[in-house]
C-alpha cells in the first residue's frame, strides 16, 4: 500500500487545524482576557500493512492559562487579577471563570460583567452594591468598600492544572473540574484599576504561522515526489 500519501494527507489535516488556530488567536489579540488556544501533536501508530505506520493525529487542542499584559485604566469597576486565579461569573450555561475583570453597576446594585453576567463571590452568590454609597473599592482579596463599609467581597477561584477548559464566549471557559475559592493572598489578589489583556503573543502566531506555511508545503512536495515515483513505477514495470 502506498501509505506515504496517507500519511502525508494526515500531515496535511493537521496544518490546517493549527491554522485554525492560529486565525482564532490572531483574531482575538485585542478581547480583553481572551486565552489563547494551541494544538499538541501526536502521531498513530497503524498496524494494516507488513510494517507499521505512523500517522499524524488531528491534534488536541488546549487552551493556554498564561497572563496576558495589564493595563492601568483608573476605572473603579476594572480590575485584573493577580496570580493564576480567576473570577466567576454567573451565566445561563452555568459558573464560567474569567480573566476579563472589566464590570459596571446596574442602577439595581448589580454587580455584573460587560456581557451583563452577574459577578459572583467566594461563595457563588452574586454581588450586590449600593448606588447611592458612592465611589467603590477593591481590596487585594477583593473585599469591596463603600463609604467605609464593606459591602461584599469578589471571589477568586483556582482551576485545577489538570482541567481540561471549554470555551465560553470570547473570554471565558468552563472547567470539567470543580474550582476552589482562593483564600490565600499572598501570590494572588485582584488589583483596582487595571484590565488585563489577551495572552496572545503575535509575533510567535506570525513564527508558527510561517513554520506551518513551510511544513504544508514540503509536505505536499513529498506528497507529489511520491506519486511521481509511483507514476514511473508503473509506466517501467508496465513497459517490461
Amino acid at each position: 500500500m502506498q501509505s506515504n500519501l496517507y500519511v502525508g494527507l494526515s500531515g496535511q489535516l493537521l496544518m490546517e487545524r493549527r491554522l485554525n488556530t492560529i486565525a482564532a488567536n490572531m483574531a482575538n489579540q485585542s478581547v480583553a482576557g481572551y486565552r489563547s488556544e494551541e494544538v499538541s501533536f501526536h502521531t498513530i501508530l497503524a498496524k494494516t500493512d507488513k510494517y507499521p505506520v505512523a500517522y499524524a493525529g488531528t491534534g488536541q487542542s488546549h487552551i493556554l492559562r498564561a497572563s496576558g499584559i495589564v493595563t492601568k485604566t483608573d476605572n473603579q469597576l476594572d480590575i485584573a487579577v493577580q496570580g493564576d486565579g480567576w473570577l466567576a461569573l454567573q451565566t445561563p450555561a452555568g459558573t464560567v471563570y474569567t480573566r476579563d475583570g472589566r464590570m459596571r453597576m446596574l442602577a439595581t446594585g448589580d454587580l455584573v460583567s460587560l456581557d451583563n453576567h452577574p459577578v459572583l463571590d467566594a461563595g457563588n452568590t452574586p454581588i450586590l452594591l449600593d448606588p447611592e454609597a458612592g465611589p467603590v473599592t477593591i481590596a487585594k482579596d477583593g473585599m469591596i468598600t463603600q463609604n467605609g463599609r464593606q459591602i461584599g467581597a469578589i471571589g477568586l477561584f483556582e482551576l485545577s492544572n489538570n482541567a481540561k477548559l471549554s470555551r465560553y464566549g470570547n473570554s471565558g471557559v468552563i472547567p470539567d473540574k470543580s474550582a476552589t475559592p482562593i483564600l490565600d493572598f499572598t501570590s494572588n489578589g485582584i488589583a483596582q484599576g487595571f484590565s488585563e489583556g489577551s495572552n496572545v503573543n503575535p509575533i510567535m502566531e506570525l513564527s508558527k504561522l510561517m513554520t506551518i506555511s513551510r511544513n504544508f508545503e514540503q509536505i505536499s512536495t513529498a506528497m507529489q515526489n511520491s506519486e511521481n515515483s509511483l507514476r514511473d513505477s508503473i509506466k517501467t514495470l508496465g513497459g517490461a
